[in-house]
């Protein structure tokens, strides 16, 4: 059970010029880890590899029943990353979101409604790094970007779930469970504080499952007053998969209508 808040989302080991940040727990320890522990080794999630694929499959309870999206993400340090999220029950051909950067720059397209958009990526807030903050003021600062506020980036980048959602609940760790043919820690979170209105009441509950091999978060499921309301599952993990050479690169179809 977590007694104090977790504030080291943007902590890491320091880093001689031209090198690379590198996870400050190589592996969890044996056994059942600590929350803190559990939180320390999946912010460094994305340092324990270069490439990735990873397919979430994320239910939602609607007024209209299940909705069912499916995300693929490609990442490959540092700096390129695709995201393409579909509806199943739409097909794909015409129904896809794509976001994709190569670091420098992101370009969106909708297929549904033939429109992209292209423009540098975001800047990192300068100032974020004043030792004199408090933890809980600072962010964590990702080796290759993805959508911001996303699933991929949550499960990828889990330091800003832990530190700023999870940590401000009554965590404690409920075991392990198998998930995408991976062993993966699981986490009970009650009434966390950091979240949307909607969902700031005591009967609100989280559970999510971290890959015990990289930290990178594998099922959040969220229900309130017992009744699910999120299931958002990795059905696919693959560390360090080999890419092709052309897999982050894409022009506009012709006829594409660019907002900005």
């Amino acid at each position: 059970m977590s007694t104090s808040p977790w504030d080291r989302a943007s902590n890491s080991l320091p880093v001689s010029a031209g090198s690379r940040r590198r996870p400050e727990l190589v592996s969890l320890p044996e056994g059942t880890p600590s929350v803190a522990e559990l939180f320390t080794f999946a912010r460094d999630a994305e340092l324990r590899f270069e490439t990735l694929r990873m397919r979430i499959e994320d239910r939602v309870a609607t007024t209209h029943g299940e909705r069912l999206l499916v995300i693929e993400t490609t990442l490959r340090h540092p700096g390129e990353a695709k995201v393409v999220t579909t509806d199943p029950s739409l097909g794909i051909s015409a129904n896809h979101e794509l976001w994709i950067s190569d670091g420098i720059t992101v370009r969106t397209w909708s297929a549904e409604h033939r429109k992209g958009t292209e423009r540098p990526a975001r800047r990192r807030v300068v100032g974020l790094d004043d030792p004199d903050f408090p933890g809980s003021s600072t962010v964590y600062r990702p080796l290759t970007a993805l959508p911001t506020e996303s699933l991929p980036d949550s499960f990828i980048h889990p330091a800003g779930l832990c530190q700023n959602v999870l940590a401000t609940g009554r965590s404690w760790i409920s075991g392990t469970v198998d998930l995408a043919e991976r062993e993966a820690v699981v986490l009970e979170c009650d009434h966390p504080r950091a979240i949307g209105i909607a969902a700031d009441r005591p009967d609100h509950h989280l559970q999510v499952s971290f890959d015990r091999d990289t930290g990178v978060i594998v099922r959040l499921v969220e229900s309130i007053a017992g009744d699910v309301t999120r299931d958002a599952q990795v059905s696919s993990l693959l560390p360090d998969a080999a890419l092709s050479p052309a897999v982050f690169a894409f022009t506009f179809p012709s006829g594409a209508t660019l907002i900005y």
